[in-house]
């Protein structure tokens, strides 16, 4: 198994990797010569200078642990040499490079897996076993929070926004249990943390419509000193649960009960999961990059809606199912790139679902205006990385669309 990356959740899969007997870690890189050194030397491998020199050493599969700006380059050098990869979400800083990494792999047919390791926790089955006969009604989903001690996090060219970059893994669940969502609406208070060079919000208030005539909404906040809340309520008929990485409490007719969980064990699960698929001795990979990427879509759409004050359409049918033809869905949405110097080094802050996970939107002060609608253009400058505009111009549209 080769590494890319050497920040904290890369030790984490390093950790994890190294206790399986089948799997043996060849080499890590990263732009941080140091961090790489480290990482390489707890699990007696090699550095290597690039994605380049790692891949000629001919690993079976590699890990692309890197943060959020720094996706696109690293998947598209494994992909072309046919290498089986594991990517650490949120898989990248915008919609535009993950529409491109998804069409490159559908083409290449490749064996892929994405970190959302909620999936893994077994309380989540248990939860759509109970949701099997019912229609869901309403789902909420929260995180509640504070800034993790992380520079890039609070840039939202860097970290693509709070909902983009942690809050995949309530919308994730969201998806997994409830369906698609087809429409958001999402504000956010215009007013970033008190953390230096922070331009998102500090707060945001989302809510959803799904395919199947459900409704939900979605709170984010960042400025709390510890770790509030984070997972999510469904009601259906007759049945209440609310579901976080700890545990799922179920209320029915039958009163009220706790199954606890357990987050570890889904931490090493979907590491497992990923080197029986790449060895065959098993296929039980339940987001490859293709379903990673419509959690992707939707968090954009919540992010999208949040700066613009506009609501978003998601695509449906067929055009959800695949890559945005070409890498970009109509309407286009700017990409924000990977900066000069690559792959930062000290790669992702560790732990997923830390203390200072998923929260906040992502409107920079003073693109909202009184109301939460932006009044009547985006000019120049007020662009980023979730930003559409129709045609390519500053004009805010009436409602802005995602489909393919």
């Amino acid at each position: 198994m080769g590494l890319v990356g050497a920040g904290g959740v890369a030790q984490r899969h390093a950790r994890v990797l190294g206790s399986f007997p089948d799997v043996d870690l060849i080499g890590v890189t990263d732009v941080a010569r140091e961090a790489a050194t480290a990482l390489a030397d707890a699990h007696s491998a090699r550095v290597y200078a690039d994605i380049d020199e790692l891949l000629a050493a001919g690993p079976d599969a590699v890990y692309v642990c890197v943060p959020p700006f720094a996706h696109g380059p690293v998947e598209e050098a494994v992909i072309a040499a046919g290498v089986p990869m594991f990517v650490e979400k949120p898989v990248a800083v915008d919609l535009d490079t993950a529409e491109r990494v998804a069409a490159l792999v559908e083409q290449q047919g490749l064996r892929t897996a994405v970190g959302h390791h909620w999936r893994y926790l077994h309380v989540v089955e248990q939860a759509r076993e109970l949701l099997a006969d019912r229609p869901v009604r309403m789902v909420n989903g929260a995180w509640l929070d504070k800034v993790p001690p992380v520079a890039w996090w609070a840039v939202r060219d860097r970290s693509g926004g709070p909902v983009v970059e942690q809050a995949a893994h309530v919308l994730d669940l969201i998806r997994a249990l409830v369906g698609e969502a087809v429409e958001v609406t999402a504000y956010g208070d215009g007013s970033p943390p008190p953390v230096d060079g922070a331009d998102i919000d500090s707060v945001t208030a989302a809510t959803l419509r799904f395919a199947n005539g459900a409704v939900g909404t979605l709170a984010a906040a960042c400025v709390l000193g510890w770790k509030h809340r984070a997972g999510l309520e469904i009601l259906a008929d007759g049945l209440a649960l609310s579901l976080a990485e700890d545990g799922l409490t179920i209320r029915d007719a039958d009163g009220e009960r706790h199954l606890p969980a357990d987050p570890d064990g889904a931490r090493v699960a979907v590491d497992r999961a990923f080197v029986d698929a790449v060895t065959g001795a098993g296929d039980d990979i339940r987001v490859p990059y293709a379903e990673a990427l419509r959690t992707q879509r939707l968090a954009v759409a919540v992010a999208q809606s949040a700066r613009t004050g506009r609501s978003v359409t998601l695509p449906t049918g067929p055009a959800a199912l695949a890559p945005a033809a070409g890498g970009v869905p109509a309407g286009g949405i700017p990409g924000g790139g990977v900066p000069a110097g690559g792959i930062p080094g000290g790669g992702v802050p560790d732990g997923e679902a830390r203390a200072g996970g998923v929260f906040g939107g992502d409107v920079r002060a003073g693109d909202v205006r009184a109301g939460g609608v932006p009044d009547g253009a985006v000019g120049a400058g007020d662009v980023g990385v979730a930003d559409v505009r129709a045609g390519g111009g500053h004009g805010a549209p009436a409602g802005v669309t995602l489909d393919a």
